[in-house]
């Protein structure tokens, strides 16, 4: 006989061992509104007991919801973790996964695939990651009673890369109001930045993310009027082997906390995001929240997250996106136009809606 108490909602917490990425940003604000829900007795959760499940080397960890419980079972971690003690736990409830993964034999699950990158450029990760995600993401949408996931260009992604009929998954879009939570930190900003206008650009080491771009769009400007700032770890494919393989006038933060991001972002003249393929789009929309002006890669999945609030360049002309610096650095009233646009942007998307959207594309298999 089923307690009747017992929770109809068991949760993927495999990402809080880990350090969080964007996917994993995702999750935490999804569940956090689904917490919001419940606490406001939204009747759409009504009825609704979820609880997160993590490995039991987590099992001191504090839980930062009130509403959606917080249990530790099976041992081990990772992706053997997922495989083998996730499946046991959950024991023929709803499994919901939202990180790109989930296990490979349990049918009663709905997972959260964010785009099909591995894929599609493959050349950005390791050949057993991208091997994996082969064999994982076909698999997953086999046996997923539904797939999510962010934009429409990646429902379309989804079922053309790893065969998945479009019919099974659903959309929900995702939000950057959570930046406007983060304390702005301004210690480091103004240590290391004078009054000067700058530009401000987030590396990777994906080579997806495309941040050669911005380098060779700054060799072409000369007596530029404002300076570019990069935050992020150093790469040499980028960077070249020293400082002084960019123009002097570009200067590299290193690592930096959200509280100095979000002062960043405040105070950039506008956000630069020249990525080569994107499931959505996250970081020009949180830009956008705090008032950041953005230009960004021409790409489907971010034009759909952004609409008119960006200006958009070719990911493979420097020529173009030098043109938009110059410009959007010395013209106010652009600025400005394109901060009413992202408010009004932003406001449509909400991380209260993604777990209203969420909620309604599971709720079929909670009975």
């Amino acid at each position: 006989m089923k307690d009747p108490l017992a929770p109809n909602l068991l949760i993927n917490g495999r990402f809080l061992g880990r350090r969080a990425t964007g996917v994993d940003r995702f999750a935490f604000e999804t569940i956090r509104a689904l917490d919001q829900l419940i606490e406001s007795g939204d009747p759409r959760v009504a009825g609704l007991r979820s609880e997160i499940i993590v490995p039991a080397a987590l099992a001191g960890m504090a839980n930062p919801f009130r509403h959606v419980g917080l249990r530790a079972s099976g041992k081990g971690g990772g992706l053997r973790w997922e495989q083998l003690a996730l499946p046991q736990a959950a024991r023929g409830r709803l499994l919901l996964n939202l990180c790109n993964s989930g296990p490979l034999m349990y049918r009663r699950q709905v997972t959260v695939l964010h785009d099909a990158a591995p894929a599609r450029v493959p050349d950005s990760y390791s050949r057993s990651f991208v091997a994996w995600y082969r064999l994982m993401a076909p698999r997953i949408g086999r046996v997923s009673q539904r797939v999510i996931t962010v934009s429409e260009f990646s429902r379309r992604e989804l079922s053309d890369a790893y065969r998945i009929p479009a019919r099974k998954i659903g959309v929900v879009y995702e939000s950057g109001e959570h930046m406007l939570r983060v304390q702005q930190d301004e210690s480091k900003v103004a240590a290391s930045l004078g009054e000067r206008p700058f530009v401000l650009a987030v590396g990777s080491l994906n080579r997806h993310k495309n941040f050669q771009l911005v380098a060779d769009a700054a060799r072409r400007i000369r007596d530029a009027q404002f300076d570019i700032v990069v935050v992020g770890g150093g790469d040499a494919k980028v960077y070249g082997t020293g400082q002084d393989a960019l123009p002097g006038f570009v200067r590299h933060l290193g690592y930096v906390s959200d509280g100095e991001l979000a002062a960043l972002y405040r105070r950039a003249a506008c956000f630069v995001y020249p990525s080569r393929y994107e499931g959505f789009g996250l970081p020009p929309v949180e830009a956008l929240a705090l008032g950041c002006p953005v230009i960004a890669s021409r790409l489907p999945a971010v034009q759909e997250a952004c609409g008119d609030a960006v200006l958009y360049t070719s990911p493979d002309d420097p020529a173009e996106l030098a043109q938009l610096l110059e410009r959007i650095t010395a013209d106010a009233a652009l600025r400005a136009t394109l901060r009413e646009r992202g408010r009004a942007r932003t406001a449509e998307l909400t991380w209260h809606a993604t777990a209203v959207k969420l909620i309604e594309e599971i709720s079929p298999w909670l009975m």
